[in-house]
């Protein structure tokens, strides 16, 4: 379900919110579920999607500005103005599928670094729109693994925990100015 929310898909000098980078606390926090869905809701996903679009992003998390809520705003085709943004609040994953595939993941709280991360090939999730609706999607490709990757940060997790070569990634971070230390590897 495509969101209402009107946002202008363009790149705003001063973003309304602050990115947050590995290595911050407020991206291990796990957020916390939203109770109400109201204006002041609606009025921060607007400020996210605007803060994703002025970074060149497809998705992003409420932790990643530093807010410790069950939020992503995901919109797989920024250059395509038809093409609404999607809104999750409160999503749980129902099913993933048994089929495994990899590939390359970036992330704006970690500007320049890709890698390949192995995630399920299909999945289904649960969440509530921007006006407190109940919805169930099943997403696939670049939806699905988006998906999974902003659900990540709501749980604390960073697409980098997901890496298996330690090697590369550690070289990667550090071109990139980051600390191998801040990767919690998840098993």
């Amino acid at each position: 379900m495509p969101s209402e929310i009107a946002v202008e898909k363009k790149k705003l000098k001063n973003p309304p919110l602050q990115l947050h980078y590995l290595g911050d606390r407020v991206l291990r926090q796990p957020a916390k579920r939203i109770t109400k869905v109201d204006d002041e809701t609606r009025q921060l996903i607007r400020e996210m999607l605007q803060t994703m679009y002025s970074n060149d992003g497809i998705g992003l998390a409420a932790p990643q500005v530093g807010i410790n809520k069950q939020l992503i705003v995901i919109d797989c085709e920024p250059d395509n103005p038809a093409n609404p943004p999607l809104v999750l609040i409160n999503p749980t994953i129902k099913q993933v599928s048994r089929e495994i595939c990899s590939a390359q993941e970036g992330c704006l709280s970690i500007p320049g670094v890709y890698m390949d991360v192995k995630r399920p090939e299909v999945v289904e999730v649960a969440y509530k729109d921007e006006n407190g609706r109940p919805q169930t999607l099943k997403a696939t490709d670049l939806l699905g693994r988006c998906i999974q990757h902003e659900m990540d940060h709501l749980n604390g997790v960073v697409f980098v925990d997901r890496v298996d070569n330690s090697l590369t990634l550690a070289q990667e971070l550090s071109k990139n100015g980051f600390s191998y230390q801040a990767v919690k590897p998840v098993a």
